[in-house]
């Protein structure tokens, strides 16, 4: 009897200890990033946590439909697993599968009702459903739980300060910027928030903080010149509407409101030249709409027009030599004197003439036979 015993118990301790081999096997290869491996491993030990623990690794891998089969696996086997419930609720929001994270959220909201995490992703799920009001509650609810939940209390900072509301976008902004003072996120909305009331002196420091904290974004640049230039501080928004520049050399508004800083300055020649440059850069770029355009000419037998429009064409990009040669060909038809249709291949030669050989080609033998017309129509 006492050997059966002995035995037994010697079989009992292999077994969990190589159950406890395996758990700690596949640990190791789930923090280290060796998912598949790791699901193999937790697929042998078998147990309730190495279920979630494969579909966490599904989900990390992002095999969401497994990983979605595994978590509801885990919960038809214990109903009332808040943690998997939570993660598969936050994996139907990452698939935009809004109808049952609202379920599972709006379950934990119920059960746990002080976890302000149950709240604040039932109110992203409302969010993502456009449902804006239950979502601001949802925040709300989050928050009151937590007075420090600074995801929750950036959404409702968001959300008044879309609605001009200053004084509600201000009361939940500051609660958090005072469990973190240097939120980007926070102060963007801060430096809003009175930018969007005209309150252009309050709004400079924390345009200015946020480039401290290393936020070089041409959009910072150009609301804080232009708070400088409200405040009759012309360098400084000089400064600024130049970093804008810099980041983008192609933005009308800055070139128009640097224009406008130079001439409030009375540097009436710098203010003429940054509006003239913000007309230049919002001119369209219509080649390819010239060109169809003077192939719909050609079609119609209007080799006047067709030949208005390459030309136009050539002149939003003169270094294309396939349009500068149907200029050639259509200025050709159009004209009846050939020393007039010379110029035009001349010109393309001299162009184009080493830049590409086929239509070189072509060029010069027409050149050659346009030569030998006009010397035999002098004789």
């Amino acid at each position: 009897m006492k050997t059966l015993v002995s035995v037994f118990l010697l079989v009992f301790c292999v077994t969990a200890e190589g159950q406890i081999s395996n758990s700690k096997i596949a640990d190791s290869l789930y923090a280290t990033g060796n998912y598949i491996k790791a699901i193999n491993y937790y697929a042998e030990e078998g147990s309730k946590s190495s279920g979630l623990q494969i579909a966490r690794a599904y989900n990390a891998i992002g095999n969401f439909e497994k990983a979605i089969a595994q978590y509801q696996n885990v919960l038809s086997k214990k109903t009332t697993l808040q943690i998997a419930k939570f993660e598969l609720g936050k994996l139907f929001l990452k698939t935009n599968d809004f109808n049952n994270a609202e379920s599972l959220f709006l379950e934990l909201t119920k059960v746990a009702n002080d976890n302000p995490e149950y709240h604040y992703y039932l109110g992203e799920t409302f969010r993502e459903q456009k449902n804006v009001e239950k979502s601001i509650v949802s925040y709300k609810n989050a928050t009151a739980t937590d007075s420090t939940h600074l995801r929750s209390l950036f959404q409702l900072g968001k959300y008044y300060v879309g609605q001009r509301e200053k004084d509600s976008a201000l009361t939940f902004i500051d609660r958090g910027l005072r469990f973190y003072e240097n939120d980007v996120a926070l102060i963007n909305l801060k430096a809003l928030t009175y930018y969007n009331n005209d309150e252009y002196v309050k709004a400079s420091p924390y345009f200015e903080r946020l480039l401290e904290l290393g936020e070089h974004k041409e959009y910072i640049y150009e609301k804080l010149a232009y708070c400088y230039f409200k405040d009759w501080e012309f360098e400084k928004a000089k400064i600024n509407y130049k970093k804008v520049l810099e980041l983008n050399d192609e933005n009308s508004e800055a070139y128009f409101n640097l224009g406008h800083v130079f001439w409030k300055d009375k540097q009436i020649d710098s203010a003429q030249y940054y509006i003239q440059e913000s007309i230049a850069v919002q001119k369209p770029f219509l080649l390819n709409e010239y060109v169809s355009l003077a192939g719909i000419a050609r079609n119609k037998g209007d080799i006047k027009k067709a030949l208005k429009y390459y030309k136009l064409a050539h002149q939003e990009n003169p270094n294309d030599a396939l349009v500068y040669h149907n200029v050639c060909t259509v200025a050709d038809q159009y004209y009846k004197d050939p020393k007039i249709k010379l110029t035009y291949y001349e010109k393309f030669d001299e162009r184009f003439g080493n830049k590409n050989n086929y239509m070189s080609k072509m060029v010069n033998k027409r050149i050659s036979e346009l030569k030998e017309k006009i010397h035999y129509d002098v004789k």
